[in-house]
């Protein structure tokens, strides 16, 4: 789980970093209308799903107002558009399986952009590969005392990340599909918000990219998630070295 997760972190710092910022917002801002109308509620407290998305939106900084007013048209107070939840499949170069989630109000539309991106820089949506991966439950704490780390496993948490983020303590908590959003309240019972809790998709069998394909790999993770319609994208590709 440690290359996911590091990978995620890149990720994660490059979208903060770039000039792209206000897609990154429109995405958080889907999640969040989708989150909206599949809880039917836009009080966090009573929409779990909801509560989540608000912190993945507030950890990449989306303004107050632009959730506020998301969440109002969501419940019906301005014009509302309907999203639907899709998924895709497909490999990059090197035999890499990619899977591709998105919220879109036109699915043909995001189909054709999806597998543009793919065949654009060598891969291709052919789909059969979502069998390679789990779905899993990703919570990410500002604490990683001992403390905290048996608290996790005392919750039902499946393994943990230890690491340092701008020389800040970070813990990474992965946990089964079903019990992510228990396992989170739990934390926030026992007084420790999480930066994000989020869902996530786990490769079971990891390919280890070469120096000369990994930039490639990257050109196609890159490109699909800076679709409009994307909301996240995983892969079974090593790639940690790009880290360093």
């Amino acid at each position: 789980m440690a290359g996911h997760s590091k990978w995620a972190q890149i990720k994660r710092k490059k979208a903060v970093t770039d000039k792209k910022r206000g897609a990154m917002y429109s995405k958080h801002l889907a999640a969040i209308t989708a989150a909206v109308r599949g809880g039917g509620s836009g009080d966090p407290s009573a929409n779990l799903g909801l509560k989540n998305a608000l912190s993945l939106a507030k950890r990449d900084g989306v303004p107050a107002d632009n959730i506020a007013n998301a969440i109002k048209k969501a419940l019906g107070g301005g014009e509302a558009v309907q999203l639907d939840e899709v998924i895709y499949e497909g490999y990059a170069v090197a035999g890499v399986a990619v899977l591709v989630y998105g919220l879109t109000n036109n699915r043909n539309r995001t189909a054709g952009e999806v597998r543009h991106a793919f065949t654009k820089h060598g891969g291709n949506m052919s789909g059969g590969v979502a069998w390679m991966f789990e779905r899993k439950g990703l919570i990410t704490l500002a604490k990683n005392d001992d403390d905290t780390q048996l608290m996790a496993m005392d919750l039902g948490a499946d393994d943990l990340e230890i690491y340092e983020e701008d020389g800040e303590p970070r813990m990474d908590v992965y946990t089964t599909f079903a019990d992510m959003i228990g396992v989170a309240e739990g934390f926030r019972k026992a007084g420790i918000e999480p930066i994000s809790a989020e869902f996530t998709s786990i490769a079971e069998n990891i390919v280890d990219v070469s120096a000369e394909d990994a930039p490639k790999v990257a050109r196609v993770l890159e490109a699909l998630e800076d679709l409009d319609d994307v909301q996240s994208v995983y892969s079974n590709a090593n790639m940690d070295f790009l880290e360093e």
